[in-house]
């Protein structure tokens, strides 16, 4: 088991310092149940860095990133950029950097349908039943890396990745594929592209080393119409950058709220936690962003640092707000809490445990909802 013991908080931009406190009070929670000793160190990346520093990803945060355990990542984005396609200096250049200095090469993002969601999720509801697959996806390579160029009547995104950059993440996921129910998916476009061809020439070799696993193969298309008819065939599911982004955005709908869906970034020396959702600046400073993606990336963090226990407690406790009906309004007409009062929730039934419903101290921090 490695050990937490500095953890770098970035808040970032719009709703992602109001989700952060959240977090931060369920970790606070844990961190006094269970008796850890963990710091925190906190740090700006995105709009609030470039208004700051005139970088969305400056020195200072770079090293505490650098000489922390884990990051803690609220959003990044901010509408005077997103309606400027002029700047030159933008919030989520912050991010493809932050990626490439530290070595995030690979994003899981698990995909899991709760039943008390799946009426809020536009897909029919037969549809939904036993949908639990995760997604990897390079990170750092391809088209988003590539060497670009612009003339006055083209221009042109280089897509290359060698085969190293490829084996690191698909070892990952057959690593996950094999704890969980034995099926890795590769989605590519081998038909057409020869870097596609390469991931899955590198994936069939790979294979062999996994026999216990049963390896398939879906071109993008494809898997983009089966993400919606038949979500529940998937288990691990591999792609490059630019599929792996447009398949996890796709693949967030079926939960019923982008407020559900935590992820994690990995290298080999560095990992990100965050919440899928963006900065969300029409709801900054309004206290209604749901806050579960966030807490529920704090509990990727705590297993992957091998603190089970303290991981099982924040799911239980996920699954039983969502069984007693607390939660934000965009989970539902029966979810009517704000924010903060969630994070309160999560860290008094994180100490408490389900009695907490029922004694003085749920009531001193929230008296609303019983």
């Amino acid at each position: 088991m490695k050990t937490i013991n500095n953890i770098a908080v970035l808040p970032g931009d719009g709703i992602g310092p109001e989700v952060i406190n959240q977090a931060i009070k369920v970790l606070n929670s844990i961190k006094q149940k269970y008796g850890h000793q963990w710091n925190y160190s906190y740090a700006d990346i995105g709009s609030i860095a470039i208004d700051n520093y005139g970088d969305p990803f400056p020195e200072e945060t770079l090293q505490i990133c650098r000489n922390a355990d884990a990051i803690l990542l609220g959003a990044i984005g901010d509408p005077k950029y997103d309606n400027d396609p002029s700047a030159k200096v933008r919030p989520e250049q912050g991010l493809l950097k932050m990626r490439k200095k530290l070595g995030l090469f690979s994003n899981i993002r698990p995909i899991r349908v709760h039943q008390k969601m799946a009426h809020m999720s536009p897909i029919k509801e037969e549809r939904l039943q036993n949908v639990d697959f995760v997604i990897f996806r390079e990170l750092t390579g391809g088209i988003y890396f590539g060497k670009k160029k612009k003339a006055k009547k083209y221009a042109s995104d280089l897509c290359k990745y060698s085969k190293k950059e490829i084996k690191r993440v698909a070892k990952l996921a057959y690593e996950m594929a094999k704890a969980r129910k034995g099926r890795l998916t590769l989605v590519d476009k081998a038909n057409v592209l020869e870097s596609s061809r390469l991931w899955r020439e590198v994936i069939r070799k790979m294979s062999i080393k996994y026999p216990e696993v049963k390896t398939e193969f879906l071109f993008v298309d494809n898997a983009a119409m089966q993400v919606i008819i038949n979500p529940a065939q998937f288990d691990v599911v591999l792609c490059s950058n630019l599929f792996g982004d447009i398949i996890s955005d796709e693949a967030s709908v079926l939960v019923g709220s982008l407020g559900l869906l935590p992820s994690a970034s990995r290298g080999k020396k560095h990992a990100l936690y965050e919440p899928v959702h963006g900065s969300y600046p029409q709801a900054t400073g309004q206290d209604t962003a749901n806050p579960f993606a966030t807490i529920l990336s704090v509990e990727m963090m705590l297993r992957d640092f091998g603190y089970t226990a303290e991981a099982d407690n924040i799911e239980h406790t996920f699954n039983f707000c969502l069984e007693q009906g607390i939660g934000t309004i965009d989970m539902g007409k029966q979810f009517d809490l704000s924010c903060s009062q969630v994070g309160d929730v999560m860290s008094v039934l994180i100490e408490e445990g389900e009695n907490a419903l029922r004694t003085n101290k749920l009531h001193e921090r929230l008296s609303t909802i019983i």
